[in-house]
């Protein structure tokens, strides 16, 4: 069952730390979220797990295999079509059927499930199930990773992520959203916590900081992670702007 579906409500709280080296263990009752690069980030529990959302094949290290990675296809940036064999999930998030993708894999720890999306084709045209929604379930904290999302949810797509308290989505200004649709995408989801991504330079991240801090905070964390927790999310949502950094190993 998902907790994330069945609450309706936000709960309220936020902690953070700096440049946590990803070896270091995470707290309990709490997540570690590193911003790696463009739309891939590192998700990590007490209990050990690792997972790679957006994973394009390139992490910077060998020996570094996590235990799940996600993928989307709309560009060759957010996926591999050779992932590591030593990754024991890798979780799709295109269609590879007519119905689609469709996972809900249970880690104990963690549940990881998704929402399906279309994405846009050359000329004007829709993929149908192109994109996927991933939520992650721990802690108590539903997380979703918003992809390469190139519309706005329906409202079954709204029903089906249920409560995300925090929120990783594409700022770039158009090769995915516009600013004002992702605006309102924020707005409707009221995520305790909100992680711009997949921004090109400065200008498209401080429109989307503009346009979003009349509802939201801005919060400038100067760092690459920061650790969440469901008793510490902020009481105001929050956009939360992490500098992307290779993980610290990878600068050895």
């Amino acid at each position: 069952m998902s907790h994330c579906i069945a609450i309706a409500d936000a709960a309220p709280g936020l902690n953070y730390v700096h440049k946590a080296a990803y070896t270091e263990p995470v707290p309990d009752f709490s997540v570690r979220i590193s911003y790696v690069d463009h739309s891939m980030f590192l998700i990590q529990t007490p209990g050990g797990l690792d997972v790679i959302t957006d994973f394009n094949g390139y992490i910077g290290a060998q020996d570094f295999v996590p235990d799940v990675v996600t993928m989307n296809h709309a560009h060759s940036t957010h996926w591999t079509a050779r992932p590591d064999p030593r990754i024991p999930h890798v979780l799709r998030g295109w269609a590879e059927g007519p119905e689609g993708a469709d996972h809900h894999l249970d880690l104990g720890e963690m549940l990881i499930r998704n929402v399906s999306t279309d994405i846009r084709q050359g000329f004007g045209g829709r993929e149908a199930d192109g994109n996927s929604i991933f939520i992650f379930e721990v802690e108590g904290l539903c997380i979703g990773h918003m992809g390469h999302l190139h519309h706005e949810p329906s409202e079954e797509d709204y029903a089906a992520l249920g409560r995300l308290d925090v929120v990783m989505i594409a700022v770039d200004g158009g090769l995915t959203l516009p600013i004002d649709v992702v605006v309102r995408i924020m707005e409707r989801l009221k995520s305790s916590v909100v992680i711009p991504m997949h921004w090109f330079g400065r200008g498209a991240l401080e429109r989307f900081l503009l346009a979003m801090s009349e509802e939201f905070r801005i919060e400038r964390v100067g760092g690459s992670d920061l650790v969440v927790s469901l008793r510490d999310l902020p009481p105001q949502p929050t956009v939360m702007v992490l500098e992307p950094e290779f993980l610290p190993v990878f600068q050895e």
